[in-house]
């Protein structure tokens, strides 16, 4: 399984991305942001960073880039897309994921470990149930995830709310961590994954989302 990670000017964690779906035993491709198609890619990874320097607001830009026009195609298609703290941002700027990010509620940095309770069971979770706790890192100033209560009623009530905050380090609402769209094949985080999947770097459960993304991209292939 061949996996495509995105690179706009500004990404900075394209080459762990594709390091770590190496670890995981795919085939890692760098689809760059003017690139027309993803390369015969089956999943598709939205790195961290800062795309376009963050001009306008983060994620906008590259919202617009050649390269998400073909992500849109993909995710259309029921084949799994993750974004990773700026490739959040870019994904609900591009309207594949609900809600916003915002920027900290302290308005400052943060670079740490963080758990995660994860709040149902879910083909990006292999293995794990609800109540589990996960440790990635995030490291972000514009993490905030927000959206309107009514909206917030309806994620909750379509379960897409895979990942919650044990102590909330952004003032995300509702504690949120981690989002799918309504039919569930395209995800969003801050936290880094790909900053976990080594024990030399203090936890491995970064393997876990990246596991859902392949097991779900052998799905859809084998369905077609």
């Amino acid at each position: 399984m061949s996996v495509a990670v995105l690179a706009f000017p500004g990404s900075c964690d394209d080459r762990d991305a594709l390091r770590a779906v190496a670890l995981m035993g795919a085939e890692p491709v760098r689809v760059w942001h003017a690139d027309s198609d993803l390369g015969g890619a089956g999943a598709v990874i939205v790195p961290g960073g800062f795309s376009y320097g963050d001009y306008l607001r983060p994620g906008a830009l590259a919202a617009l880039s050649p390269a998400m026009a073909a992500v849109r195609e993909l995710a259309a298609a029921g084949g799994p897309v993750l974004g990773i703290c700026n490739g959040f941002q870019v994904l609900t700027e591009a309207g594949l994921l609900p809600g916003v990010l915002r920027p900290n509620a302290h308005l400052q940095f943060r670079f740490q470990d963080v758990a995660l309770r994860v709040q149902r069971e879910s083909a990006w979770l292999p293995g794990v149930v609800a109540g589990d706790t996960l440790e990635i890192p995030v490291k972000h100033h514009d993490g905030c995830y927000f959206a309107a209560p009514a909206q917030l009623e309806e994620l909750d009530a379509a379960g897409q709310v895979l990942l919650r905050y044990v102590h909330n380090p952004n003032g995300s609402v509702e504690n949120i961590a981690c989002v799918t769209n309504a039919a569930g094949n395209v995800a969003g985080l801050m936290p880094h994954p790909e900053h976990a999947v080594d024990p030399l770097l203090g936890s491995v459960d970064g393997r876990i989302l990246l596991q859902g993304l392949l097991d779900q991209a052998v799905a859809v292939e084998a369905a077609i």
